[in-house]
């Protein structure tokens, strides 16, 4: 059991943890429960609001008028503010977190493949699924490996809106 220590490092004798996490408690899953072919449909879903597009452009820096500007947006092609590209790849990927990689990844290795064919919009609503493409095991380190994911967002009306391949560096099972 890890536990806290004092300053000194010593351990804390009055230092109980809220409860012991097994490797079973971890939602993720572990690099031999994933099977090339699999596709998850991730039951999360989360409708973009203005607020989560605007605070995301903002907090990163990007002043694209497409995505901030209401009049600048109803003047262009789409009539109405874009959402940000890289919140939708964020929220696609996150989405498939807890059903794939919580608590199991090491670590995300590469994105390929990026496209947004469709956009999305303030209200519209994503859903994700994620299809294993390949799995293999680490040639240098026995408790990992990689597995190769492709993720796919969706908008309420089953449009494609996002689509990514995703390498990840997964744990293995505890022998």
């Amino acid at each position: 059991m890890s536990g806290a220590v004092d300053v000194a490092g010593a351990p804390r004798r009055d230092y109980q943890p809220l409860f012991e996490r097994a490797e079973d408690d971890m939602p993720g899953l572990y690099l031999e429960e994933f099977v090339p072919g699999a596709v998850i449909r991730h039951s999360l879903t989360k409708s973009v609001t203005e607020s989560d597009n605007m605070l995301f452009s903002v907090m990163t820096l990007n002043p694209q008028p497409l995505h901030i500007d209401f009049d600048f947006a109803a003047k262009s092609e789409w009539g109405k503010p874009l959402v940000n590209s890289l919140f939708t790849l964020g929220l696609m990927i996150g989405i498939s977190v807890h059903d794939t990689t919580l608590g199991t990844t090491i670590g995300n290795l590469g994105m390929t493949e990026t496209v947004f064919p469709h956009p999305l919009f303030h209200g519209d609503t994503v859903h994700v699924e994620t299809e294993v493409l390949s799995v293999r095991e680490s040639k240098s380190k026995p408790d990992r490996g990689i597995v190769e994911f492709e993720h796919r967002a969706y908008n309420q009306d089953n449009i494609l809106v996002a689509r990514c391949v995703r390498q990840a560096m997964m744990l293995r099972r505890k022998a």
